[in-house]
């Protein structure tokens, strides 16, 4: 084995069924070894605030190694991590097949786990509790008054104080109006598979979708009806299950898999291509579950029938099948890859295909922009978060942008409000809608 692992990593499955996974001091003890070796290194310590929590607590204690920090501090430096994988996908020179099989995100998720089953705030039950806040948010009055409460500035001081959602973090709007309510019928058009991408859609909404910006999934309706590629909305679809996996939930994400995958099993063998316009979405289904449920062949499915939509467009277009008939310029687009695109392996799909679009001059940011899901909402981590936004809000205003795209929206909600308080702006629109405005849609 040669140092570095220059090998492709490989991810072990995920020992979430075997009684040592739930042992506090095993897992405290595999803890000790990766700080150690991440200790020893410390080449992460750019990426987010996880690591340096870790090397503080060691510079700090008597022994100035890993041995002199107390367990119960491991805790503090579990807190700060979000999964977002980019010191496994992108840093990381010991991940498997290295010997010393280096998994930080995993030995995080299971130190999560073990924390989640003692118990957690009621505000992280009902951050994760995507569809039933949804639901009961989207009702058009109740949307009204929560968006209007989201931006009176006595009612977000209350809720900082009763649930510990940051005052000063800019809350995504429920629409009155869910995408699967208002989603139109696909039209009639011949199925025309692809020798890289099937001729059929099924599309997975996502919560965010649904009940927090349908646009986007009417934009990428509008892009498959003008492709004349046939779709299907997915039926009875329930949350992917990564603000449950993110909580360290897995009872929970559990749940949502018996809800979801024999539903996306039957469009996988039915021979769909199924998109998710949210990419911790379809890193759900790509990678975290089949790394849950190795042995399963409807898991194993649905994850080979997942597709990031840019990455079936740019399919799509190397099988001769995509239209190019763009009718508008973007300008200049400042475009930001998630963390949760880059660490699906497919390369920059979104960047490769806004390229495409002539008088469009493209930006690319590779780097965490800071907010994860749930994690930069919260009371405790909001300036965590925009401190590690900072180098993300500069380098997506230095260009200038017409137009500030990310295909996580949350993402580009904080990127916008980053870059507000440097004084910059520009329009936010996501990839997709990007994509439909070039067509002339």
């Amino acid at each position: 084995m040669r140092e570095g692992s220059l090998e492709a990593p490989t991810r072990h499955p995920l020992a979430w069924n075997n009684p040592e996974f739930w042992d506090q001091a095993k897992a405290e003890k595999e803890l000790e070894r990766i700080f150690d070796i991440c200790h020893g290194c410390r080449r992460c310590v750019s990426l987010c605030t996880t690591f340096p929590t870790l090397f503080d607590l060691v510079d700090s204690s008597e022994t100035l190694e890993v041995d002199g920090v107390k367990k119960e501090d491991y805790w503090k430096v579990v807190d700060q991590c979000y999964l977002c994988d980019l010191c496994y996908m992108t840093k990381c020179p010991y991940v498997p097949p290295h010997p010393w099989n280096v998994d930080f995100p995993h030995v995080m998720l299971r130190a999560k786990a073990i924390k989640f089953k003692k118990g957690i705030k009621l505000r992280d039950r009902l951050l994760s509790s995507t569809d039933a806040i949804g639901k009961l948010a989207a009702i058009p009055v109740v949307a009204q008054s929560v968006n209007a409460l989201n931006k009176n500035s006595l009612s977000r001081s209350a809720m900082q104080a009763v649930l510990g959602v940051h005052k000063d973090r800019e809350l995504p709007p429920y629409a009155a109006r869910k995408f699967r309510s208002t989603a139109e019928k696909s039209k009639t058009f011949p199925v025309r598979d692809g020798a890289k991408t099937p001729g059929k859609v099924a599309v997975f909404s996502t919560c965010y979708v649904n009940y927090n910006e349908p646009g986007m999934g009417h934009d990428l309706l509008a892009i498959l009806e003008h492709n004349e590629i046939p779709y299907v909305i997915v039926e009875n679809e329930a949350c992917c299950g990564m603000p449950k996996l993110e909580l360290g939930d897995l009872d929970g994400v559990d749940a949502l898999k018996a809800r979801n995958l024999p539903v996306l099993g039957k469009y996988a063998r039915d021979g769909y291509a199924i998109l998710a316009a949210v990419p911790s979405c379809s890193l759900m289904f790509k990678q975290e579950i089949p790394l849950m449920y190795p042995d399963d062949a409807e898991v194993a499915a649905v994850r080979d029938a997942m597709f990031d939509p840019f990455e079936f467009f740019v399919q799509r277009r190397k099988d001769g099948l995509l239209k190019t008939d763009f009718k508008n310029a973007l300008g200049k687009v400042s475009y930001h890859i998630p963390c949760h695109s880059r660490v699906q392996n497919m390369g920059q799909k979104t960047r490769e295909m806004l390229e495409a679009i002539p008088g469009s001059r493209v930006t690319t940011v590779e780097r965490c922009s800071g907010h994860d899901g749930t994690w930069g909402v919260k009371t405790e981590y909001f300036d965590n978060s925009m401190k590690i936004g900072r180098a993300v809000f500069r380098q997506m205003a230095e260009p200038g942008p017409d137009y500030v795209s990310s295909d996580c929206p949350i993402a580009a909600r904080h990127i916008v409000q980053g870059m507000a308080e440097t004084g910059a702006s520009a329009e936010k629109a996501h990839p997709l809608t990007l994509l439909r405005k070039a067509y002339g849609l």
